[in-house]
């Protein structure tokens, strides 16, 4: 049988645009090797929140004095916290199924292999070939992990590790040294920090959280670093021994002691391996290059998510899908990465948008920005202890266009949708000022930091 459409990977972008393909009426077979929801949904995205979540609340029992609610002998119990989170997985994977299997979804189990075009784009799993008019590749990313002396046998052992094997840990480890500031290493640092772990992390940059807006990124680390995580700063790791990890820090060899090691240097597409070479599929730097309608260089051929390097996020690969779902169905519509809102899940929640200082520098740009400390809004003064937060608002001078909102307190990842949609829409200091938030809430803080301009 001839599909409309084969679907390489059901991840947030194939699942999704499996959905949206067969929404609109289209033959779908969806191929998976793993587990439908893919890095995000099992061993990403959503267990991490879960963990965090439990985390949160195990925070607010130790502080719930601050609060007027007093908590006694609170224990926080990382087994059942494991269990919660798998059953959550569980749930919301069933889920993503039953949507499918209602669309008539095909979903083929199994591992996928691009052999080649015939009539159609021909996909091998196992011993079954599946053709399709159209192709979508969305194989998602893996961890990278970094050419560090004893680092394999590390990882063997079982005292390293990436984020998956991290989340099915069964014990909290004493001593864990976490390779890497970036959102993976800080949400799990976090995670560990409250759970009772003596965290270290180690970045080669100066900073953590990477493109994350650098006076946010600040605040962050003195707030970690007041609750006890150890931060090596403009240090690289150059090995891996049964006791720890060692590293160079202003030029001086040094060590670290750690019963686990969790290496999160970052991710890279997943793309070896899956018969690329086949259709003569475009790459740079193991990436497939698309378009802004997710095309590659051979027509009917589309990649969505991780797996083209644009911007490793789940929700980005949730667009891409969409976009290219509208691109074979003849519907005008293109990406735009401008305005991608990106969330550290930490405690504080860190969430930006658009043009950081640092870029907008990089760039050229003349800008003015508003800083306002989240104590602003009555809504963050009433559920917060600590009034570290800050909403910083970045409007391009000439224009008076909003090109960045950038926050770091509670509720940031909910927030900071209102920042996109300024910075997708165009909106002007002036048109964000009609504008009416409810009150109270903590949102209003970008009201608050516009009206400082």
């Amino acid at each position: 049988m001839m599909y409309d459409l084969i679907i390489l990977g059901g991840g947030p972008a194939g699942y999704l645009a499996a959905e949206r393909a067969a929404g609109d009426g289209l033959s779908v077979t969806l191929i998976e090797k793993t587990a439908l929801g893919g890095e995000c949904l099992n061993r990403g995205c959503v267990p991490t929140k879960t963990l965090l979540n439990s985390a949160k609340i195990f925070d607010y029992s130790k502080h719930g004095k601050d609060y007027g609610v007093h908590f006694e002998n609170a224990v926080f119990n990382h087994g059942e916290v494991l269990a919660r989170k798998d059953k959550v997985v569980k749930r919301l994977v069933t889920g993503i199924k039953a949507a499918l299997k209602a669309l008539n979804v095909r979903i083929v189990e199994g591992e996928g292999q691009i052999i080649g075009k015939t009539d159609g784009f021909n996909v091998k799993v196992g011993e079954d070939i599946y053709a399709g008019k159209n192709l979508i590749i969305a194989t998602g990313s893996i961890p990278a992990i970094p050419p560090i002396p004893g680092l394999e046998e590390a990882l063997k052992s079982g005292l390293a590790v990436t984020n998956r094997e991290m989340l099915e840990i069964k014990e909290i480890p004493e001593k864990l040294a976490i390779i890497g500031g970036g959102v993976i290493g800080l949400e799990f640092a976090s995670y560990f920090n409250s759970a009772g772990s003596d965290v270290t992390v180690i970045e080669m940059l100066p900073y953590i959280a990477g493109a994350t807006d650098r006076g946010i990124s600040d605040i962050l680390l003195k707030t970690y670093a007041k609750r006890g995580i150890d931060f090596k700063l403009d240090a690289k790791v150059t090995g891996i021994t049964k006791d720890g990890v060692e590293y160079v820090q202003n030029g001086e060899k040094q060590s670290i002691a750690a019963d686990r090691v969790l290496v999160s240097i970052g991710r890279r597409p997943n793309t070896a391996g899956i018969g690329l070479e086949s259709l003569g599929v475009e790459t740079s730097r193991g990436a497939i290059v698309t378009d802004e309608f997710c095309r590659t260089n051979i027509p009917g051929v589309y990649a969505s998510g991780d797996v083209n390097g644009k911007s490793m996020l789940a929700h980005t690969a949730y667009r891409e899908a969409e976009v290219a779902i509208k691109h074979i169905l003849g519907k005008r519509d293109y990406m735009r990465y401008n305005a991608i809102p990106a969330v550290i899940y930490t405690n504080p929640e860190v969430a930006g948008v658009g043009e950081t200082e640092e870029s907008a520098k990089e760039k050229g740009i003349d800008y003015i920005k508003s800083e306002v400390s989240m104590m602003y809004s009555g809504r963050y003064v009433a559920e917060n202890t600590e009034y570290n937060g800050i909403c910083k608002v970045l409007v391009e001078k000439k224009t008076g266009k909003i090109i960045g909102v950038h926050l770091i307190g509670s509720y940031a990842s909910e927030i900071i949708i209102s920042g996109a949609m300024m910075i997708e829409c165009e909106m002007r200091v002036s048109d964000v000022k009609e504008l009416v938030f409810p009150h109270p809430t903590v949102s209003e803080i970008i009201r608050e930091a516009i009206f400082k301009l």
